[in-house]
């Protein structure tokens, strides 16, 4: 990127977080519209080079802005959604040539939460291809570069949304997560990622009785913890026996003496990069200086044999019935799909319809490994993914299948034991190693635990702040475009 001097009427709002965003509006200080313009300008100018967004649509989230009724949590914040998730009368993309040009025509209980919530919609940020890899490099859309170092990844699949928010475009961003969606590409660049437990939010649009419903979340990526904790206020399921306390009471009700776990080695023995155990090592220390005690536990395990493919023959499966739901009888659907989807969906029509049962089974015995690991102790700690971003290219589409499938185990073989359990978990931002990437720390609590989560997160944020890094790095890239 060349640099280049712009437009800087919009950096106060660059520093702020969709919360301060807000109250702006709700004092007068500023309205609606001039959040939106200036997220507009940052978008258009920071895009080029990052390649975040999967679709702009500036005048429907001018009319969204002048239209919006007063009183919501993120009264005219503008955001972002991962183009996974249905908005009405926007591009529905799912990261796919085959889906070119489709536009939502309903959206959902999730969305009808955000739009509640006062949050402007701009736009669709990327995905991969229906969400299958780890990395955002689909060939609808071309690949999505990391802030930090546009030669390297944002991991996937929420990698827009990490990308967008870690840059400063918008304060926050829809994301979602099946098996580490949203913690990984939180960690590889540097932005806060907090997966709900399992029915802990609204339907978002997945049939309740899918094979998958029970993994996915959806949720946020945000560059505070408070911004995460308001979001999954907003978007709870109603008529929880728990529901999440404010921000404030959770900021103000630090925990003591917490019994935490932690490990190196993931769920097949592996061990992360020697930055990233630097970084493990280190937020241990932080740990232990907040007054909680650390014991070195060994990690759920899982047979990658009987675990991996259980969860890939129900991703096979998935995909298989969503491509012929959406292109029925389409006869060049499958020249329209990238390699690694068309072999997964190959893979899935040639099972049995008694494999997904099978398969949950095993599912459900992985996430009670999981659940066994949490005996006896508030939670878990370890690395998020085992890497720091790795170069763009390295597992584009194109690359061997068996290459991908396996690059989708080993970034999710940190994260994925707590969705396949259904417990909440969050991905810090709390170092830089010394190449200058970002290295996010691990959290897992039992079911139940996301309120001890944030709280934790909170006493974290204090303790090692995050917040001036991400300033200073959109501050930067506010002088430069491609």
């Amino acid at each position: 990127m060349k640099t280049e001097q712009t437009d800087t009427a919009d950096l106060p709002l660059i520093d702020l977080d969709a919360t301060a965003q807000a109250e702006m509006v709700g004092t007068g200080a500023a309205t609606p519209m001039d959040l939106l313009r200036a997220a507009i300008t940052r978008c258009e100018a920071l895009n080029p080079a990052l390649n975040a967004l999967a679709s702009l649509d500036a005048d429907a989230a001018r009319q969204r802005a002048e239209r919006l009724a007063p009183g919501g949590v993120f009264h005219g914040v503008p955001t972002l959604l991962k183009d996974l998730l249905a908005w009405p009368g926007l591009p529905i993309g799912l990261g796919s040539r085959l889906m070119a040009g489709q536009v939502a025509p309903q959206g959902s209980a999730y969305t009808e939460a955000l739009e509640a919530a006062g949050l402007v919609v701009l736009g669709k940020t990327t995905t991969s291809e229906f969400g299958l890899l780890g990395t955002t490099e689909p060939l609808a859309t071309g690949a999505t570069r990391n802030p930090w170092d546009p030669t390297r990844s944002t991991g996937g699949s929420s990698g827009g949304a990490a990308a967008a928010v870690a840059s400063g475009m918008v304060p926050v961003a829809h994301a979602s997560d099946g098996g580490g969606s949203i913690r990984g590409p939180a960690a590889l660049c540097g932005v806060f990622g907090f997966k709900p437990g399992r029915g802990r939010t609204r339907p978002a649009g997945i049939p309740p009785e899918a094979p998958l419903a029970g993994i996915l979340s959806d949720h946020c990526l945000s560059r505070t913890v408070r911004d995460s904790a308001t979001w999954l206020r907003a978007t709870e399921a109603e008529g929880l026996p728990d529901p999440l306390p404010g921000p404030a009471a959770l900021a103000g009700d630090p925990p003591a003496g917490l019994r935490i776990g932690w490990f190196a080695q993931d769920c097949f023995g592996a061990l992360p990069e020697p930055e990233v155990l630097a970084g493990l090592e280190q937020t241990v220390a932080l740990c232990r200086s907040l007054g909680h005690q650390l014991v070195p536990v060994e990690g759920p395990r899982l047979d990658r044999a009987v675990a991996g493919q259980a969860m890939f023959d129900l991703m096979a499966m998935t995909t298989a019935g969503m491509i012929d739901m959406l292109a029925p009888g389409l006869e060049d659907a499958a020249d329209l799909l990238e390699p690694y989807t068309r072999w997964l969906a190959d893979h899935g029509r040639g099972l049995a319809p008694s494999r997904i049962g099978e398969a949950m089974q095993v599912i459900a015995a992985s996430g009670a490994a999981l659940t066994a690991c949490l005996d006896g102790l508030d939670l878990l700690l370890s690395p998020t993914i085992p890497f720091t971003a790795f170069p763009l290219g390295a597992f584009a589409p194109g690359t061997a299948n068996k290459v991908l499938r396996a690059h989708f185990e080993r970034s999710a073989a940190y994260t994925a034991p707590a969705s396949l359990a259904g417990c909440p978990a969050m991905s810090v931002p709390l170092h830089l190693a010394p190449s200058g990437l970002p290295v996010g720390s691990h959290f897992t609590a039992p079911a139940g635990g996301d309120a001890l989560l944030f709280r934790l997160a909170f006493q974290l944020e204090r303790a090692a702040p995050w917040l001036p890094r991400l300033q200073a790095l959109s501050r930067n890239l506010a002088w430069r475009r491609s």
